[in-house]
């Protein structure tokens, strides 16, 4: 478990503040989520869900939260083991 705390958010959103050739890249099954991965400390800080193709689910726990100053964010909670069965409740 990775303790990943998503918020999805248009691609146009995401400011990196690196270097892209400071991440990888890891895809499985497929191929549709793209996970990054700083290639210094091995962190997850977001990736491109097969949920959501078009967003970024970013890291809330990577995030400095003063950039969100002015957003409703909430937590919703997820049923991941049975993805399928439950992807249709983030689909909105």
């Amino acid at each position: 478990m990775k303790g990943f705390l998503h918020l999805t958010l248009p691609q146009s959103l995401l400011k990196l503040e690196t270097s892209p050739a400071a991440l990888t890249t890891y895809t499985f099954g497929t191929h549709t989520a793209q996970h990054y991965h700083c290639l210094t400390c091995g962190v997850s800080p977001f990736y491109i869900p097969r949920s959501h193709p078009d967003c970024y689910s970013v890291n809330w726990r990577c995030v400095e939260k003063e950039s969100f100053e002015g957003w409703q964010v909430r937590i919703v909670p997820f049923d991941g083991k049975n993805w399928e069965k439950n992807v249709g409740s983030i689909r909105k």
